[in-house]
């Protein structure tokens, strides 16, 4: 069910599937308590978590040192993370930031405002496949649904998230793709393409490394 990416005595990098929740709910196992039943020789320790519709890369500490210094980095903005995002819907513009106030809206669901209370700012690029728009997106905040209503924002509700009015689909089509951060003085980066889903493919994920090359984009400075 959870695919583990990467292992060292510090901390470990797990794919989470989408249609988990991080937390257990009445009915289901969450993210954390099927670490615990599955490594019943580890203690984890969750230093960020993701919405229950993504799937991706997450991090979880092996020790209490490890994630005291995971809050210190998330908490300075220093861990980097990319997601992948399909939307059948053509964005106001194809690249950019999105900045605003994250409010409680009805429903479970929260909404972009322009004060400067509880803000989120979120930089993406995008690309045309197949009849899709293909969204890179560089979180520089980590706000509840940041991207899903962000993306709400800019006319493209991911597709399969019904909460923000996005087209019917099997899952919900955001994935956290990339995690990126400096530990004990040495750069780490991990890449998981997303596995599940009827419209991620090999061709989509050869469209995106051809497309979102790191190296080659030019993500404006963060403010």
């Amino acid at each position: 069910m959870i695919t583990v990416v990467y292992s060292c005595d510090d901390y470990w990098v797990i794919e989470k599937p989408a249609g988990m929740s991080f937390h257990a709910e009445s009915e289901s196992v969450g993210v954390m308590q099927y670490m615990s039943q599955t490594y019943p020789d580890h203690t984890f320790y969750p230093v960020h978590r993701l919405d229950k519709m993504t799937s991706g890369l997450l991090l979880v500490a092996c020790n209490s040192q490890a994630a005291a210094t995971f809050g210190s980095l998330f908490e300075q903005h220093l861990v980097e993370k990319r997601y992948l995002a399909l939307s059948a819907k053509k964005p106001k513009k194809k690249q950019g930031t999105i900045t605003g106030g994250m409010s409680p809206s009805r429903r479970g669901q929260w909404k972009l405002t322009k004060t400067l209370e509880n803000v989120a700012e979120t930089q993406f690029f995008s690309a045309f496949y197949q009849g899709l728009r293909v969204f890179y997106v560089r979180p520089l905040t980590g706000k509840t649904h940041q991207i899903r209503v962000a993306l709400k924002s800019i006319g493209s509700p991911i597709l399969g998230d019904a909460r923000y009015s996005g087209e019917d689909a099997d899952r919900g089509y955001l994935h956290a793709y990339r995690l990126a951060f400096e530990w004990q003085g040495e750069p780490k980066e991990y890449l998981y393409p997303a596995r599940s889903g009827e419209y991620y493919s090999d061709e989509l994920v050869q469209f995106v490394m051809t497309n979102f090359d790191e190296a080659a984009l030019h993500w404006p400075s963060k403010k």
